[in-house]
């Protein structure tokens, strides 16, 4: 790829203003010599027509005194000779001074000592397009040049591989410092994940090119396993003692966890109380439950203020539109082994879905994310829709957290969720679900621990998108037959 000069632009304007400065300055140096020139011209022509006419003056002789003025006037640089008498009479006016300006060269005309009379001679100014066009030879070869000095520096100052490479290292190693401070795990998670994915890139390179490259390529993976090798024997070590705390922490716990195991609400104070013990914020914790929340995005509390008959309807309707989607989603067969636990409905507060992985292999982490992406989608057309008929509609935002992060996913949704935006609180299994899936981003400044740990959903692949899609046509195409059938 060939990369232009750096500020190749700012460079061609001072080759511009470099031109018109030079194209000045030629302009008044010219305009002044040719001033000086017929300055000197015309002191001459005066000096010679006094002496021409001093005859012709001294008897008031019209007509030669007309004669030899109007062949001073056939100089080109000549525009007016104006003749006077002894008592400041103008005896023979020539030319046509009065249409052009010039400047005037006076002098007396003498007979010894005595006054017979005057001579004005009016030259013509030369105009600034005239100089230009005298010297245009000069013009266009110094706009040649300029031109010529701006294609040179546009190739000589090009940057080279050398200077891109170290560039890009430089820009590399300032993101990775910034990444680091804002968020260290998830640094090291991405690391991991554009580490692996430099490993199917190479792979798949190195069946097309020839035996250098491919030695090349696989240089660079043993670099990326060895690198990979000592973050995973960095995180093992940080889960054995993370470990060690969670089983201390269950045998206090596994009475009042046996209790509570029953019904939804009791599912839910089971997974809590079983996790509880560990540290809520261990990237390690484990979980086979994931909790989807969606809440409306009502900054002026509008659903409150509407009458039961509007708000019913709009609450059922959004309710129908998450089951749907709910029933759709999971016949998906990437999803295969996540289940629904409970009957989410839609209050004034939201709603609330728990899915629950079958088996160790269901991706019930992806499920929660999908869940949430999709009924963005599907509220996002309701409420335009909504809107375009003039009906009440509020937008919506989604919060995926493993069901022990519930409550503080609940508060992030209020503190710091943005309309149609996604919060994602998983622990590291979670996110290694959703990696190969999705992207995300940190929360900017974090005040909170938890605001530190969650994440943004940032855009899916075109794989999920198109999965995603196809979901959300599934289910508008029921909700339009149940509503062409009432």
């Amino acid at each position: 790829m060939t990369y232009l000069a750096p500020r190749q632009g700012l460079f061609a304007i001072i080759l511009l203003v470099s031109f018109c400065l030079q194209t000045l300055l030629l302009v008044i140096s010219t305009d002044q010599q040719l001033s000086n020139s017929r300055a000197l011209k015309g002191e001459q022509m005066v000096a010679q027509l006094i002496d021409e006419a001093r005859l012709s003056l001294e008897n008031k002789d019209r007509v030669s005194l007309s004669v030899i003025a109007n062949r001073y006037t056939s100089e080109q640089d000549v525009t007016r000779i104006l003749i006077k008498d002894n008592k400041d009479e103008i005896l023979v006016p020539v030319g046509n001074a009065p249409m052009q300006q010039g400047d005037t060269i006076r002098q007396i005309a003498t007979k010894g000592e005595a006054v017979i009379g005057s001579v004005a001679l009016t030259l013509k100014d030369v105009s600034k397009g005239e100089i230009i066009a005298m010297q245009w030879p000069f013009v266009i070869g110094t706009m040649l040049l300029h031109l010529l000095l701006w294609v040179i520096y546009g190739y000589l100052a090009r940057p080279t591989k050398e200077q891109i490479n170290a560039l890009s290292r430089e820009i590399q190693n300032l993101h990775r410092e910034q990444y680091m401070q804002m968020d260290p795990r998830n640094y090291d998670r991405n690391f991991e994940r554009r580490s692996a994915d430099r490993e199917n890139t190479g792979t798949e390179r190195s069946d097309e090119t020839v035996t250098d490259s491919e030695t090349t390529i696989v240089k660079k993976r043993d670099i990326h396993n060895e690198v990979n090798q000592y973050l995973r024997k960095q995180q093992s070590q940080g889960t054995a003692s993370e470990t060690v705390d969670m089983a201390a922490s269950k045998m206090g716990e596994t009475t009042e966890a046996s209790d509570d195991a029953q019904g939804d609400t009791g599912s839910t104070s089971h997974t809590s109380t079983k996790f509880g013990g560990a540290s809520r914020l261990s990237a390690t914790r484990a979980f086979d439950s994931v909790r989807v929340q969606l809440v409306f995005h009502d900054e002026f509390n509008m659903l409150e203020r509407l009458a039961p008959s509007q708000r019913l309807p709009y609450l059922a309707l959004c309710t129908q539109l998450l089951n749907q989607a709910i029933t759709e989603l999971l016949k998906q067969p990437l999803l295969l082994g996540v289940s629904l636990i409970n009957e989410p409905r839609f209050e004034d507060k939201g709603a609330s879905v728990l899915l629950k992985a079958d088996n160790s292999h269901a991706k019930v982490a992806l499920a929660g994310v999908m869940l949430g992406k999709l009924y963005l989608m599907l509220n996002k057309i309701i409420h335009d829709k909504h809107i375009e008929l003039s009906r009440f509609a509020l937008p919506a935002k989604a919060g995926v957290s493993d069901d022990a992060q519930s409550e503080a996913m609940t508060q992030l949704l209020h503190s710091v969720g943005r309309k149609e935006q996604m919060l994602i609180l998983l622990p590291n299994a979670g996110i290694k679900q959703i990696n190969h899936h999705v992207q995300v981003h940190s929360i900017m400044r974090p005040t909170t621990v938890y605001e530190r740990e969650c994440a943004i959903f940032d855009g899916g692949n075109d794989a999920m998108i198109q999965r995603l899609a196809d979901v959300r046509n599934a289910v508008l195409m029921i909700e339009n037959d149940s509503e062409s059938s009432t």
